[in-house]
């Protein structure tokens, strides 16, 4: 396969600015995430004002992750061109009326409005496809799996909202919460513009996009890390959306108990991502990615059967946590070494969009059977077990390497 010539960086690159634009994409990924998930830490108000079915909350709580999975494709062709500091500020501006428009759907206790500005919303979701090649570009190949894991720890933003949406609400009301949250995005896209910069080592591709998106897929690394990020990425997405409904179901819980629990579930994942990351530069990403698979399944199979609380539950939910954020790490740094690097925003898109609709279709399954099929959550959650141990016999045996020293030129 023909290549451009090389574009990693040289030994000098990343001495002046790798850390502080690091620092900015972690920042702008984990506020886009907050925002990408204002809806699932108050599902149950939702649900208790507009006399949502089982369905009607999980088609609720999922339908942010939808755009923001399918956006993320032709996102991480457009970051290719333009490069991470003209996208990351567009992206956090046009999330903010959206933010407004949620806010407007609840104080009207519209399912269908909520709904349709609960779709746009998920364009924030849509940065994680800009923060990999924007960080890829300013670390060297022996760098790119601790950058890759500190950046992917921005989805923390997801605790943020799980612990703090809540109350905010409490704090502040529903409505000025959603404006609070809309200043953070406005701030944040000023401060990507005014500080953030793109790697020396960057170049455009101003290939045309279709092509662009063609050629990515044509690549083996594409299909099999988006195989295994709908498993690693989809299992952290789908318990954090959907979570706060589980505990309540389950446990009891009230919704600030529940989503300072999905918080805790949330930062433990965060917390593992970066060190998925750096263990793959270390022992490389198929051990860490095996590692991650093994102990998701072994856990889902424990919550399956409900434990009973504090430390059975809880000890199992953080732990499933960690694992899955370990996987997020290992997929990435895996991406970093495997994908041409003219290729890396592209080939993020793809597998991004995977993870993100790794993370659609369970909480819908959730949804659709607990109380009708089954009256519990087990029947999902063998799935997800039985999933893992299909990912972890894939990573062990289905991804070649052979392209390695391409990658990592």
């Amino acid at each position: 396969m023909s290549r451009t010539a090389p574009t990693a960086p040289p030994p000098s690159v990343g001495l002046s600015g790798q850390g502080k634009n690091l620092a900015l994409a972690t920042w702008a990924f984990a506020i886009t995430f907050w925002a990408w998930n204002i809806i699932g830490p108050l599902a149950v108000r939702y649900t208790e004002q507009m006399g949502l079915s089982s369905s009607q909350k999980a088609l609720l709580v999922a339908t942010p992750v939808l755009v923001g999975a399918v956006g993320r494709i032709p996102v991480g062709a457009l970051t290719d061109r333009y490069g991470g500091r003209t996208m990351f500020p567009i992206l956090t501006l046009v999330t903010v009326p959206f933010v407004l428009l949620v806010a407007l759907a609840g104080n009207l206790e519209s399912f269908p409005l909520m709904l349709l500005f609960g779709f746009f919303l998920g364009i924030a979701g849509t940065t994680f496809a800009v923060g990999v090649p924007f960080v890829n570009a300013w670390y060297q190949a022996d760098r790119r799996g601790f950058a890759t894991g500190v950046f992917g720890a921005g989805m923390g933003g997801t605790a943020l909202s799980s612990a703090l949406t809540p109350r905010m609400v409490t704090w502040f009301g529903y409505t000025m919460t959603h404006i609070i949250i809309a200043l953070m995005l406005v701030a944040t896209a000023a401060l990507c513009w005014t500080a953030m910069r793109n790697s020396p080592a960057w170049k455009p591709n101003t290939d045309p996009v279709v092509p662009k998106l063609k050629a990515a897929l044509k690549l083996p690394v594409t299909w099999q890390m988006s195989l295994l990020y709908a498993v690693a990425f989809g299992g952290f997405v789908a318990f954090s959306t959907y979570l706060p409904t589980l505990l309540k179901d389950v446990y009891s819980f009230d919704l600030t108990a529940a989503g300072t629990r999905t918080a805790g579930f949330a930062i433990a994942a965060v917390l593992a991502r970066p060190i998925g990351g750096t263990l793959s530069d270390r022992i490389g990403p198929r051990a860490v990615v095996a590692i991650s698979m093994a102990g998701t399944a072994v856990l889902a199979a424990v919550l399956a059967f409900e434990p009973p609380l504090e430390l059975p539950a809880g000890a199992a939910f953080v732990s499933i946590a960690f694992f899955l954020g370990l996987g997020t790490g290992g997929v990435f740094a895996w991406v970093a070494r495997l994908a041409p690097p003219e290729r890396v925003g592209s080939v993020t898109g793809l597998v991004g969009a995977a993870g993100g609709l790794g993370g659609y279709f369970p909480p819908l399954v959730l949804g659709a059977t607990y109380g009708k099929v089954f009256d519990h959550y087990g029947f999902g959650l063998m799935l997800l077990c039985l999933v893992a141990v299909a990912a972890l016999i894939f990573a062990l045996v289905g991804v070649k390497e052979a392209r390695r020293t391409e990658a990592v030129a």
